[in-house]
């Protein structure tokens, strides 16, 4: 059978979708996601306004509902937040347990912003981590 007659056709479940996704790229866990932020990376959470005052926030971190984030972080953008200068800029994005920000960094992936990321396992990670969260 040619590579070509093993593509699938036809929907593609969730979780299928998922590990295309994370193929792509390197994930990084909490301790790594301190690391980069230290360095200079951005820290974007897409957590909905409940969870964020339910749980608190990530000190430093950019906050963008995920509805908006293609349109915040594109550097070319007309509605861009001022800390997206660069398509170059390494983004670690968070949701709450590790899987939206997955399908985020993929349309970040097709914006240009190829050092794009997530943290496995979301504010969840981090906070368990013991890592800073003001509330």
């Amino acid at each position: 059978m040619s590579d070509s007659s093993k593509t699938r056709q036809g929907p593609v479940g969730i979780d299928e979708l998922l590990e295309q996704v994370r193929a792509a790229y390197e994930r990084v866990g909490p301790e790594e996601a301190a690391t980069a932020a230290a360095e200079g990376a951005l820290l974007v959470d897409i957590r909905y306004a409940e969870l964020r005052e339910r749980d608190g926030l990530i000190p430093g971190a950019l906050v963008v509902e995920r509805n908006e984030l293609e349109w915040r972080l594109d550097p070319q953008g007309s509605h861009r937040a001022p800390q997206a200068t660069s398509h170059d800029l390494r983004v670690v994005v968070i949701c709450n347990e590790g899987y939206a920000s997955s399908l985020a960094v993929a349309s970040l992936h097709q914006l240009g912003l190829h050092r794009a990321t997530d943290l496995t396992g979301g504010f969840q990670a981090w906070r368990a981590a013991g890592l800073p969260v003001s509330l």
